[in-house]
């Protein structure tokens, strides 16, 4: 593990001073953010645009006064975005192994808190390690959102990543992230790949070994949110054979409540359009869209997700689980299929 950080370290400090040294797309934001963050994108400064090496947008809403943590932030991008989100009142924490990304992420701290309007810092930055959370002075269940973008592939301990994030979580809290995955497990030869690593290839999950230890952790029904595809040059082809990679957003609740399958109660959630980025459609994930005032049939794991988490006060949510009907079968929403969002299926820098 040691040499394997020891690499990544020198990687992100040596051989990549900014987004244009990257050798492939796989560390690079997927599609086309919405508008409106694409505003506060454009209120950061561009020193820390220029070592950006994040690989899709996982940035959420309905965050007003909370404590988010950004695991992997690097030269602070999504620290600040989610700065302006969390208001002065909220707490972003960006934690990162890589002195010579710190240093970008601080030494823009003082002006970025006077170009957002804000009279107090509403942001820290700490060095460490992202499988020890708990070593950096995080308390348990103190966090309403963890985050992370291209950054748990390049971690030699993904178990004791997602653990942590867990324990961190408050009850109803939520792990949102992107990342890089791939079709199959890769040779530990190609893990071994210092470029295939540093470039978020070699480490990158197997879907289904991280579903295995999201659930082992505690977060009992990940939702995938989006995908893109991630087309490589023929020379990284040439190493990486026919394992096919794909940047993925996963969205993971910290609720005991749910359970392993979607089961019907015959509940209904009807969104009241009051979050201020989703003024008409709220995307909770891939195949679960909301429009304000459209009733949706949604099964008992929604429905605890909607209820028992920061979205609650943004539904009304009818129903009760006096009522067993069986397995839901949930497919798209009404407004998944009349309203679907366009997202881009390639990533670019």
């Amino acid at each position: 593990m040691h040499s394997v950080k020891e690499s990544v370290q020198n990687y992100y400090s040596e051989v990549l001073k900014s987004s244009q040294d990257l050798k492939t797309s796989a560390c690079c934001a997927g599609g086309e953010p919405p508008q409106w963050m694409k505003v506060l994108i454009s209120n950061i400064d561009d020193k820390v645009l220029d070592k950006f090496y994040g690989c899709g947008f996982p940035v959420t809403e309905a965050v007003g006064g909370a404590t988010v943590v950004d695991l992997g932030c690097g030269s602070g991008r999504d620290v600040y975005i989610y700065s302006q989100l969390v208001g002065e009142h909220g707490q972003v924490i960006g934690v990162d192994m890589t002195d010579t990304q710190l240093a970008t992420a601080r030494e823009v701290l003082p002006s970025q808190m006077e170009r957002f309007g804000y009279s107090r810092n509403n942001v820290d930055f700490l060095s460490g390690y992202i499988e020890q959370l708990s070593e950096l002075g995080i308390q348990q269940n103190s966090v309403d959102l963890v985050v992370s973008n291209c950054v748990v592939n390049l971690s030699p301990d993904k178990k004791a990543v997602i653990e942590g994030v867990f324990d961190i979580l408050k009850e109803g809290g939520e792990f949102y992230f992107s990342d890089v995955f791939c079709d199959r497990r890769l040779s530990d030869e190609l893990r071994r790949d210092e470029m295939l690593y540093g470039e978020c290839l070699g480490g990158a999950l197997y879907v289904n070994d991280f579903i295995a230890l999201a659930k082992s952790a505690g977060f009992k029904d990940p939702r995938l949110v989006s995908e893109g595809g991630i087309e490589l040059e023929e020379d990284v082809k040439a190493l990486t054979g026919t394992a096919r990679f794909t940047s993925r957003t996963y969205r993971l609740f910290k609720l005991p409540t749910l359970e392993s399958n979607c089961e019907d109660y015959g509940e209904v959630a009807v969104y009241k359009g009051s979050i201020k980025q989703a003024p008409h459609i709220f995307k909770l994930d891939d195949h679960h869209a909301f429009e304000v005032g459209r009733p949706e049939r949604v099964c008992g794991n929604t429905a605890d997700m909607l209820q028992l988490s920061r979205f609650k006060e943004h539904f009304d949510l009818h129903g009760s689980r006096s009522v067993h009907y069986g397995e839901f079968v949930c497919g798209n929403t009404i407004a998944t299929d009349q309203y679907s969002q366009q997202e881009s299926g390639e990533a670019c820098c």
